[in-house]
């Protein structure tokens, strides 16, 4: 009943069967050839200049790289440079890390993306949605985050090697707005601890909340003070640098020369407010040390020096015994092996997709994945731990103007620069300013905005971003997402279960035909909807004498509908009933044809049908079209 097996299948089943008398060396050989073939063609393919191109695009952008570009791309990577110093560390106080972990992860996607990535604009590093995963899923210990970076970064590569990137479209843009919104709540609320100054805080939302209102009498108000004013200052420099000095104006004339001057300094001040911050805070608590006044929570000292260049270790040790070898790091990490290369590799082609409209070029999906999972796998040979793309140092270099990706090797070379250099001063830093870094950098993640148009445009999206902003904020990462997409798929699916069809009569003599216009695909999760739509009218006290389905929206068909159609056909010829078919492509009524439906009469418009039935057309066309299809 179901045999669609086209002609070439039973061609290829046929050559096959005429192999029966052929000896099992021969046919062992002629695969053993075929393979041999096959890994020539695809060597051969590899090996050539358009894919090393594609591959490597710096091999694109390199030799026609111009001199003056240099200081642009200079300025930009040391602004991005300014940025990232700053949130790396803020950002490994988050995932609960040792601080230089932050700035191990902050320079090898630079190098690595100057080379593999195919946009000017994308900076790799730590962000705050990569780190709160790993802050969920490494439970503060650095051997389990760097086991994470290399284990996703072998994901993202391997599925760049196997083109998998569309497997990210199902992840809605509601899901994905959900997802960023709750996560930035959650990344804010445990922040706030350093804020007050307090301990013992929770990591997750739901217990974070009580715990800090439980707690809230501990505050230190010197960190208290000391968060409010860096968090005042964040925001007042955010919005100088925003201004549009040019409308305020309301004039077409060139402003004085003192006032451009101005205005870049601000705006200066403004893109690199973190570590202005960061600087000024620190210098306000070294000089109260000086004078013996110790009222700040600092950070802990950092291990000074750059991180060695060695594999990952896979054991981890305490008091000089392993505690835990590689299957159980692996096994303790979990799902965060899925959803830490999925989310970030997601994370990073919406922000170059993005910016690549603007600057008015393309990027290949896939080649950011094998640039991301490179990055990774060779980050975690430096202490690192997952990195994506940072959409705010992202925005900062496009900002300053970058032209080339070698805007990366500046900023990589900075934050090499401060490991060798600074690490020593980092100890002075207050952790209040650490937290108001990241709480100013979190806030705008919160997309308020979509809500309205989300009812606006189909609620159902807003059903999806709820559940998952709930499902993240409350029960956790890995929990939130599945839910947000499994409410998604529902969505997307919920048509093909009930697809729109259009019943209507047309009146003719002697007996009227009923018509039903299947207005959407017809798939399996659709047979039983479909026989309930044409029963409810055809098989009525004074039924129809004939039904002719349209089925020119029918797209594809599969086992299922054809054992459907033939049921459907037998039950209205027991009933006296005849069941016609119209509009049909010439695939899809080849495939009906080939299972051999007994019964099946096909027209080809709808108007044939209805005109066969009053008898100005020969009876047999239906068997003609039948016969002389493909």
């Amino acid at each position: 009943m179901c045999d669609t097996v086209d002609s070439g299948t039973q061609v290829a089943i046929h050559e096959l069967g005429n192999r029966d008398g052929d000896s099992g060396e021969d046919i062992k050989g002629s695969w053993q050839e075929e393979i041999k073939e096959g890994c020539s063609r695809f060597v051969r393919s590899c090996c050539t200049v358009k894919t090393a191109k594609t591959r490597l695009p710096i091999l694109t952008w390199l030799p026609t790289y111009r001199l003056a570009w240099l200081f642009r791309d200079f300025v930009a990577g040391f602004t991005v440079g300014l940025t990232v110093i700053p949130q790396g560390l803020a950002y490994a106080a988050l995932a609960e890390l040792p601080l230089q972990h932050g700035l191990y992860s902050a320079f090898m996607g630079c190098f690595i993306y100057c080379v593999f990535g195919g946009s000017r604009h994308v900076t790799l590093g730590p962000t705050a949605i990569t780190t709160l995963m790993v802050a969920e899923y490494v439970n503060g210990e650095p051997v389990y985050a760097v086991v994470l970076c290399l284990l996703a970064g072998c994901v993202q590569f391997l599925m760049g090697l196997l083109h998998l990137g569309f497997l990210v479209n199902f992840i809605s843009f509601p899901v994905l707005a959900g997802f960023s919104s709750a996560a930035a709540i959650t990344i804010a609320t445990s922040q706030v601890k350093l804020v007050l100054g307090l301990k013992n805080i929770p990591r997750s939302f739901i217990k974070a909340v009580p715990s800090i209102f439980q707690r809230i009498t501990h505050t230190n108000l010197s960190d208290m003070g000391m968060g409010i004013v860096c968090f005042a200052v964040l925001i007042m420099l955010k919005k100088l640098k925003e201004v549009d000095w040019d409308k305020k104006r309301g004039t077409l004339l060139k402003p004085p020369l003192w006032k451009k001057i101005l205005r870049k300094v601000l705006w200066l001040l403004g893109t690199v407010r973190n570590a202005v911050v960061v600087v000024a805070a620190s210098l306000v608590s070294y000089g109260l040390l000086n004078r013996g006044i110790s009222t700040f929570t600092l950070t802990k000292e950092i291990k000074p020096g750059l991180p060695a260049f060695q594999p990952p270790q896979f054991w981890l040790v305490k008091n000089g015994t392993v505690v835990k070898n590689g299957p159980e790091i692996i096994q303790d990490i979990g799902v965060g092996l899925v959803i830490v290369p999925l989310i970030g590799f997601l994370e990073s082609i919406a922000i170059g997709k993005a910016f690549a409209r603007k600057g008015n070029y393309r990027i290949d999906a896939t080649q950011e994945l094998l640039a991301i999972g490179v990055t990774n796998i060779l980050g975690s040979f430096v202490s690192a731990y997952p990195v994506t793309g940072s959409f705010g140092r992202t925005a900062v270099n496009y900002q300053s103007g970058v032209k080339t990706q070698l805007g990366g090797l500046f900023t990589g070379l900075l934050v090499i620069l401060a490991l060798a250099f600074l690490t020593p001063s980092f100890k002075y830093i207050p952790s209040a300013a650490l937290g108001a870094v990241i709480i100013s950098a979190v806030i705008q993640m919160v997309e308020y905005s979509v809500i309205p148009v989300f009812w606006r445009v189909k609620k159902l999206d807003l059903l999806a971003f709820v559940v998952t902003f709930f499902g993240v904020l409350l029960l956790g990462i890995q929990y939130g997402i599945a839910l947000g997409v499994g409410v998604s798929l529902i969505i997307l699916l919920y048509p093909s279960a009930r697809p729109r069809a259009t019943v209507y009569p047309a009146h003719i003599a002697p007996d009227d035909v009923l018509i039903v216009q299947l207005e959407s695909g017809l798939n399996f999760p659709a047979v039983d909807y479909m026989r309930d739509v044409v029963a409810k009218d055809a098989f009525k006290e004074k039924p129809y004498k004939n039904v002719v389905m349209r089925c020119c929206c029918v797209s594809d068909i599969d086992c299922t509908v054809v054992q459907a159609l033939d049921q459907l056909i037998e039950e209205f010829e027991a009933r006296g009933l005849k069941l016609h078919f119209s509009c049909m492509r010439p695939d899809i009524r080849a495939a009906l044809v080939r299972s051999k439906i007994k019964g099946f009469k096909y027209f080809k418009t709808c108007e044939d049908a209805i005109a066969a039935m009053r008898g100005k057309v020969d009876k047999l066309f239906h068997s003609h079209c039948v016969k002389s299809s493909p």
